[in-house]
């Protein structure tokens, strides 16, 4: 018999022999099937309790200005996400899972976060190029120059191309022309 059929089977003996010796309620008795269930699918499986974790130093003093505290081993670093994925093989959001933490909860020190914001801000990154300053000149209105040089030309470069890429290439760039006439062949003359 499958294992399936065997726990359903048994399952119905134990919860029928239970309720002939107590009282069960008709909304309790849904919770004692699942109950004795489970129970007997997880017979023969080692037993690993939860474990309570005990973090290094406490949430609230995690977090110092200069830098912060890694909640696992203790570790202190202007930054904890290449640590946690390093040291402890785990995610962002696993560490703050593990931890219960917020989802704004701090992995980077304030300070750093500030002095990378202010140089950010200072090479102009995340914002649009400015208008250039001063009477916008269209090209058409701008004097030409009463000399110019001409810049030499560049002999063209040849490129190897796999046959596949060559004729499919060639194909595309042929212009539309009528094929020429095929040309009749002389049979060989033999020697006797």
């Amino acid at each position: 018999m499958e294992t399936k059929k065997i726990a359903s089977h048994l399952t119905a003996k134990i919860v029928r022999s239970y309720v002939r010796h107590h009282t069960v309620g008709a909304a309790q008795l849904s919770d004692l099937i699942t109950t004795v269930h489970r129970a007997l699918g997880e017979l023969g499986q080692p037993y690993h309790p939860e474990e309570v974790r005990t973090p290094a130093v406490s949430v609230r003093r995690s977090v110092h200005q200069d830098y912060v505290v890694c909640l696992d081993c203790g570790y202190r670093g202007k930054t904890l996400r290449r640590h946690i994925s390093t040291r402890h093989d785990l995610s962002r959001d696993e560490y703050l899972k593990r931890w219960g933490l917020r989802n704004d909860h701090p992995l980077t020190a304030p300070a750093y976060s500030e002095r990378r914001s202010m140089l950010a801000k200072e090479l102009g990154l995340g914002r649009k190029p400015k208008a250039p300053a001063g009477p916008v000149v269209s090209p058409s209105a701008a004097p030409e120059p009463a000399y110019t040089v001409p810049e030499p030309e560049a002999p063209p470069t040849r490129r190897r191309r796999s046959r596949s890429a060559s004729n499919t290439a060639d194909v595309a760039n042929e212009p539309l022309v009528e094929p020429t006439p095929a040309r009749k062949r002389r049979p060989r003359s033999r020697v006797a």
